[in-house]
């Protein structure tokens, strides 16, 4: 025995035609030297019984023919009387949908035409069993002598109307090759425009339940174990076996979640309105499934540790980190230690209340290669209306030498199925966050140098006119800095984390957490400024000022210090001590950023005033900001 393949039908199959009896409706030559018409009407009767009896089941007769073979019609013999024509040709009907549901058994029972058309074509063929037994008994009526043509015409009624209605259904599904759930909806639809016809609706529909049971094997793996069995392409969930769950933590615009397995257009009309649901049913049940037994539930006590680590909600393992690793921190990126940045995280973590949590040891330290800027430039946030206002490449300061503080960010290790939820774009935009707030601390550390150098300076009761303006312009960058934190912390991440824990607690479906969760962060990355490209290069201009200023404040602080005339033991320590203001290097370097700063500060003015309109929350930073501009 020799078969093509695995999913095809043997080769006998098509060779020895004797096997299907398809050798019965080849067109044969006949053989008659005598028309039917020379008989007279009782013979011809006799005659024309036998010869409907063979046409019945696809079997040419002496007088009666196949006419063409593409569309199993047939004629009679030009001389039989026309009272007998006219009763054989009502039974032609009947005959013609024999051959053409027969046909369709066999052309269908193949593999490749899949479980639909194989149960459709197994149902037929047990209906065609029953038919031909009907055929049979016919026979065996006509061989006593009891059976008249109009006898015949009698019993066939009948069975006419349900192998016609088959026959119109089969001749559908071959001309339009269907298969699967269309083959379904076929049969279905039909079932409903025959609703006059009791029997034949019946009839349609038993044939229906038949066919979809191969259908619903499919669907009841999916629904009850999460797996896809569909060989030969019929179910109407598709599958993306390319997406792999890997990369939820790998791929920034990963949508394993939502198209690893999606709904297709050819859905069974029964199962319509509950597509959505078995698409979600199986989706949860496929997570389980290859999470084993090892399943992570606690997604709020996870989303609760990233909130304290990557959003600075809980920054004391902050300040002891950024303690302890300054020195690595100041240094170009190049030459930066990622594994001392690790062991130094990890001891600011076991020493301080972060140790508590049990998902600290899921933080990781990492080094970006680019800017904040130019990271945002990169991911163009494709997601986002604002997208198209990213800042582009060419508008964008790389500066001239990186280091660890404008590089630095946090990641975190999220395993599967939390990564759903938490996914690289998730985290990618905690660290888009995370970097902002982080270097915001660090200016604030700076500008705290600062002006302890000058309680330092006022604790000795030096005054003079460079002290006192640098004194001004230190508080009012601590006010700046102080205010964008406060604003970030409480007027951003904190309401908007609020509102999210809440639509959680609710949540019906991870759809639905995916679609919270998204929104939050979004909200967020707006609120954040981090999606208005023209007020981030403000913003960080004016760190970079704060920056420049701390530490030249401190050196030329430090400088005049080391040069003030010594005390004499006569004097009193509390006399005052004047600092002269001819000091023109320190009065310039004052007075440049001062000018600066506050040209910046002025310059947010329009862009904030614009903004607020469309954007409520930003209305208290332009407040306190426009009010620092107003002090000066």
């Amino acid at each position: 025995m020799e078969i093509n393949g695995s999913n095809s039908s043997p080769r006998w199959n098509s060779e020895r035609p004797f096997l299907t009896g398809r050798f019965h409706q080849e067109t044969k030559t006949k053989d008659c030297s005598d028309a039917i018409g020379c008989y007279n009407s009782a013979v011809q009767e006799l005659v024309v019984i036998d010869d409907l009896l063979s046409a019945m089941v696809g079997i040419q007769g002496r007088y009666i023919s196949r006419a063409r073979v593409s569309d199993f019609t047939f004629q009679l013999d030009a001389s039989m009387d026309l009272a007998l024509q006219e009763l054989a040709k009502r039974v032609f009907p009947l005959c013609q949908s024999f051959m053409l549901i027969n046909h369709f058994v066999e052309s269908r029972s193949q593999f490749n035409n899949g479980l639909v058309n194989h149960a459709f074509a197994a149902a037929l063929r047990a209906l065609l069993l029953d038919y031909q037994a009907m055929v049979a008994q016919l026979e065996h009526q006509f061989r006593l002598g009891r059976l008249s043509l109009q006898g015949l015409w009698y019993y066939c009624q009948p069975m006419m109307g349900s192998m016609q209605a088959l026959s119109t259904v089969i001749q559908k599904a071959s001309a339009n090759n269907f298969a699967g759930s269309a083959v379904l909806n076929l049969v279905q639809s039909q079932a409903k425009a025959m609703a006059g016809d009791t029997a034949v609706r019946l009839l349609l529909e038993k044939m229906a339940d038949c066919a979809s049971n191969a259908y619903l094997g499919i669907l009841e793996r999916w629904v009850y174990e999460g797996v896809i069995d569909d060989p030969y392409n019929e179910f109407f969930i598709a599958e993306n076996k390319s997406l792999q769950k890997e990369s939820l933590t790998q791929d920034y615009d990963a949508k394993y979640w939502r198209q690893r397995y999606s709904l297709k257009d050819g859905i069974p009309s029964f199962l319509a309105n509950i597509a959505g649901t078995i698409l979600i049913t199986g989706k949860y049940l496929n997570v389980m499934r290859e999470c084993g037994h090892h399943v992570q539930y606690d997604l709020m006590g996870k989303l609760r540790s990233i909130k304290h680590y990557l959003l600075l909600d809980q920054g004391d393992f902050l300040v002891h980190f950024m303690d302890i690793a300054r020195d690595e921190l100041l240094k170009k990126l190049d030459d930066i230690s990622v594994e001392k940045l690790q062991s130094l995280l990890d001891l600011a973590l076991r020493t301080t209340a972060a140790a508590a949590d049990p998902c600290h040891e899921d933080l990781t330290c990492c080094v970006e290669t680019s800017s904040l800027l130019r990271r945002l430039g990169a991911l163009k946030l494709k997601d986002h209306e604002q997208s198209r206002n990213v800042l582009d490449d060419n508008d964008l300061e790389e500066p001239l030498s990186l280091t660890g503080l404008e590089t630095f960010s946090l990641n975190y290790k999220v395993r599967w199925p939390l990564s759903i939820v938490i996914s690289k774009k998730a985290l990618t935009k905690y660290q888009l966050i995370f970097r902002f707030l982080f270097h915001c601390k660090h200016v604030e550390r700076q500008l705290c140098g600062a002006w302890q150098v000058h309680q330092g300076v006022r604790a000795l009761n030096m005054r003079g006119f460079a002290i006192r303006r640098s004194s001004l312009l230190c508080r009012s960058m601590l006010k700046f800095i102080n205010s964008l934190l406060h604003y970030l912390t409480f007027e951003v991440l904190e309401p908007n984390w609020h509102v999210m824990h809440s639509k959680l607690q609710t949540a019906k479906s991870i759809d639905e957490v995916i679609q919270h969760h998204d929104f939050f962060l979004d909200k967020c990355l707006r609120g954040c400024l981090l999606l208005l490209p023209e007020f981030l290069k403000k913003v960080e201009r004016l760190k970079a000022l704060c920056l420049q200023y701390a530490s030249a404040a401190q050196w030329l602080i430090s400088s005049l210090l080391s040069e003030k005339p010594k005390q004499s033991k006569s004097r009193s320590r509390c006399q005052t001590l004047s600092i002269s203001s001819s000091n023109t290097n320190f009065t310039d370097a004052i007075l440049k950023f001062e000018r600066e700063f506050n040209a910046e500060l002025q310059s947010l003015a329009p862009i904030l005033s614009s903004s607020s309109q469309a954007e409520p929350y930003l209305t208290h930073l332009a407040q306190w900001i426009l009010g620092i501009g107003s002090e000066q």
